[in-house]
């Protein structure tokens, strides 16, 4: 007598009990719209699927949409993993926090964080802003009025001027430990960030 095996179940060294499973889909809103669906159509439709699969069933699911920061790089599939709290997703981000221990400047624009050194910098909401700002526009410089314009209420707080902007860029550079340089002054323009050979970008 042959018994088959299901091949999507591991094998544990302790008795388990499959008692359901997670279905990861890694697709934008923009790109269900695109096809002519959305995230809540594809979810009613995977529930009426149960249904006709397993009867009775669809009472027993549970849909969570996984929310990130608009533009957040990465491939959708993962990012759903780490919002959702994967186990295993999350172990890999904090294997990649171990990695980010060589020296210079990690800048990681998904989980919007910066490593200096090996060390996690800390920045404030704000001066995150600016940096992951001048960061996609790398080469270009930013004035004052276009921060103020078009980025501060990325992370709330009351209006700003010109002198405000200033300030912030200081602290921000204080953050960058030994690292200073990679925010330049642009004198009577504005900011700059140019590609430094001791910056890692990732997450675009």
């Amino acid at each position: 007598m042959s018994i088959a095996v299901n091949p999507f179940v591991r094998k544990t060294q302790t008795e388990t009990e499959a008692r359901g499973f997670a279905l990861y889909v890694g697709i934008d809103e923009a790109t269900a719209k695109a096809n002519g669906t959305s995230l809540s159509a594809i979810v009613a439709a995977l529930r009426n699927t149960l249904e006709e699969i397993a009867p009775g069933l669809s009472a027993e699911t549970f849909a969570s949409v996984a929310l990130a920061k608009a533009g957040s790089g990465g491939r959708h599939v993962d990012i759903v993993r780490a919002a959702l709290s994967d186990p295993r997703a999350l172990e890999r981000l904090q294997e990649k926090d171990s990695e980010n221990a060589a020296k210079g400047v990690v800048i990681d624009l998904q989980r919007r964080k910066v490593f200096i050194d090996g060390l996690k910098a800390e920045l404030t909401g704000k001066e995150f802003c600016l940096l992951e700002y001048l960061v996609e526009h790398q080469g270009i410089t930013i004035s004052r009025d276009e921060l103020i314009s078009t980025l501060w209420d990325c992370a709330g707080g009351p209006e700003v001027n010109g002198r405000t902007i200033d300030v912030h860029i200081r602290r921000l550079r204080a953050g960058l430990v030994g690292h200073e340089d990679i925010v330049r002054t642009i004198r009577g323009v504005g900011y700059r960030f140019d590609k430094h050979p001791d910056v890692l970008i990732e997450g675009i």
